[in-house]
């Protein structure tokens, strides 16, 4: 048996209610008053005690009383010295009901303590303490020595098997509270990530469209202040509405669409590539089996496309595009490769928060894939690859 094992302190839980089910714990304290009111009973109503003797009998009942509770008090609060003294003040009211001619009481005491003892402190203090308990109960019961080895003995056991038992309870409970514990981290993790999920989903929807909108509305706004004719303006002012209803169009979409990935409602990536591409006027082919993608591969994959088309829109006006969906055998790939614009950026070059490709590349990296991108021979090509 290991050093620590002999010097450390049950559990706080093996000595505490707690983890004790409230049928157990009922059925303890009536047992518990049963045999004290027993013990009152036969120890006050016998022949021995009367008068100033009968008080002292009573005193020294509530005293043992008094003493069995601050015992499980400050065996449960770990003071060592403390319950030391409290067991001696159990020992010697034993001996003082014995040598009062009250037997009955003292073995009673005697056995309680043994067992308690055994129960509530460290070995190395709960193997002499009930050893002397159980000693001074020998030590008096002289008729049949055998009888009384084998109640010694018995005792001694069952304070081994209930220190046992309460050990085991306390490391149960125990390892519930850590299992609650981690469940709750868990869950906290789990929360935290599906809100960094949502917020991704936020910005990869909104923040192009809603900023492309306010570029719209500003120059639509500088357009009514310095114009001296709106009439002859109506048309520019008409341009600019109507490309922030676009705008406003594409939003919604995104975000019914995002709405759908969430609760795991979505298109097939191929159906959805090619509804884009035919949108953008882009080019889409599409190489290997054709098969099922999970959820999240799906997503960023969408919304790679969806910012790799946004960006040649407002960098390379005019430019091909050629859209590349791979089924591997291990992961999915995007390729969006433009031929470099023909005309100038337009103002929606200045929209946007400038993260766009970060973005797509930390989601990537987040399912363990990667995303590659730079300029290409004619233009610029954007590559992404995610296991699915």
């Amino acid at each position: 048996m290991p050093l620590n094992s002999w010097t450390s302190w049950p559990l706080r839980e093996s000595l505490s209610r707690e983890g004790i089910s409230g049928t157990r714990l009922w059925l303890g304290r009536s047992v518990r008053v049963l045999v004290v009111a027993g013990l009152v009973w036969t120890t006050l109503a016998g022949p021995g005690f009367r008068g100033w003797g009968l008080v002292a009998a009573g005193a020294g009942m509530a005293i043992t009383v008094l003493a069995f509770r601050g015992f499980f008090r400050t065996t449960l609060e770990r003071r060592l010295w403390p319950s030391v003294a409290l067991f001696a003040v159990l020992e010697a009211a034993a001996f003082g009901f014995e040598f009062a001619g009250a037997r009955t009481p003292a073995i009673v005491l005697w056995c309680a303590c043994a067992i308690t003892a055994m129960e509530r402190l460290p070995l190395s203090v709960a193997v002499p303490c009930s050893a002397a308990a159980l000693g001074a109960y020998a030590a008096v019961n002289t008729d049949n020595w055998m009888a009384t080895a084998a109640t010694t003995v018995g005792l001694a056991l069952a304070g081994y098997v209930i220190r046992l038992d309460a050990e085991a309870r306390g490391n149960a409970h125990r390892l519930l509270a850590q299992e609650r514990a981690a469940r709750k981290a868990e869950a906290e993790t789990a929360a935290l990530t599906e809100r960094g999920r949502i917020a991704r989903e936020i910005h990869d929807v909104l923040a192009h469209s809603l900023s492309a909108q306010l570029v719209h509305l500003e120059a639509a706004r500088l357009l009514i202040q310095r114009s001296t004719d709106l009439e002859a303006d109506r048309d520019h002012l008409l341009e600019r509405v109507v490309a922030c209803r676009g705008m406003a169009r594409e939003g919604l979409d995104g975000t019914r669409e995002a709405l759908s990935a969430l609760r795991g409602e979505m298109i097939p990536v191929e159906d959805f590539l090619r509804r884009l591409t035919s949108a953008e006027g882009a080019q889409l082919d599409v190489t290997g089996e054709a098969r099922a993608v999970p959820a999240e591969a799906g997503l960023a994959v969408r919304r790679v496309a969806q910012e790799a088309l946004t960006n040649v829109r407002k960098h390379a006006p005019g430019a091909r595009v050629h859209v590349r969906l791979e089924y591997a055998v291990d992961d999915v790939g995007l390729e969006v490769r433009d031929s470099g614009g023909r005309g100038k950026p337009g103002e929606l070059a200045k929209s946007g928060s400038g993260y766009g490709l970060l973005g797509m590349r930390e989601r990537a990296e987040l399912l363990g894939g990667t995303l590659e991108s730079g300029p290409d021979e004619e233009g610029f090509v954007v590559r992404l690859r995610v296991p699915a």
